[in-house]
């Protein structure tokens, strides 16, 4: 019976290190991306002028691969509806509503994309040559892409590209949804809480009688408070009072 691993050249992976049935190996690097369109010209020429080296750099081939996903926000839409809910100011109430209509109405004319960059570093088999056992081809590949993952991160840092090994659980899940085609739902972070997300009020202290042939104190000068948003990354409906 014929099986879809069959189909594939990927036969195991070791120490993160995919090895293929043709005898030779690749590791993946995830890199990170930059909005290119929205750099000045002067910083798309930079850019432009450090990848170009980089490539020249490089006495190995690389392979660039951009992965496209389907989202699937339903459930970030439920995160909103109970921000709204929770929310006791009805002007930030309404704002949560009109956001949702607008993510509802973009879905709509369009899909919503995710797209995740690689970077794939080949060692052929060829390169390799002869090897007695496996265990000497293993550690021949490690020892060959190793150096060569090490010298694509530190070029890819000098053109302001962060990248990072994947590991084997990341390898597996990747492959798997590839082969799958499943909808990665978007990450809603942490449960929604309404305390939360309501807008917390200080009560104030009721003023202290003043005799009345006593002239109040002149009030001394504040600093300028700050603005505290301890909860902006996960929750970016809080609003919080001004120390004062």
């Amino acid at each position: 019976m014929n099986t879809t691993q069959q189909h594939l050249s990927i036969k195991d992976i070791q120490d993160d290190i995919l090895l293929l049935k043709d005898g030779g190996g690749a590791l993946i690097l995830q890199v990170s991306a930059v909005n290119f369109g929205l750099l000045s010209d002067r910083e798309q020429i930079a850019i432009i002028g450090s990848f170009a080296q980089m490539l020249n750099s490089l006495s190995f081939s690389i392979q660039i691969v951009v992965i496209s996903e389907r989202l699937d926000i339903s459930s970030y839409l439920n995160v909103l509806d109970k921000a709204r809910r929770a929310q006791i100011n009805p002007l930030l109430s309404e704002m949560i509503a009109e956001y949702k209509l607008f993510i509802q109405s973009v879905v709509k004319d369009m899909e919503v994309l995710d797209k995740n960059f690689y970077l794939v570093i080949p060692l052929f088999s060829l390169e390799l040559g002869l090897v007695s056992s496996k265990q000497t081809l293993e550690q021949k590949i490690k020892t060959v892409l190793l150096p060569r993952r090490d010298q694509t991160i530190r070029q890819l840092n000098r053109v302001g590209l962060t990248a990072v090994q994947l590991r084997k659980a990341e390898l597996i899940k990747i492959f798997y949804s590839i082969y799958n085609g499943e909808i990665t739902e978007k990450p809603t972070g942490q449960e929604v809480k309404p305390q939360d997300l309501a807008v917390r009020l200080k009560n104030p202290l009721p003023p202290t009688p003043q005799p009345a042939n006593q002239k109040p104190p002149l009030p001394e000068p504040q600093p300028v408070p700050s603005i505290v948003t301890q909860n902006a990354k996960t929750h970016p409906f809080v609003v919080e009072e001004l120390e004062g």
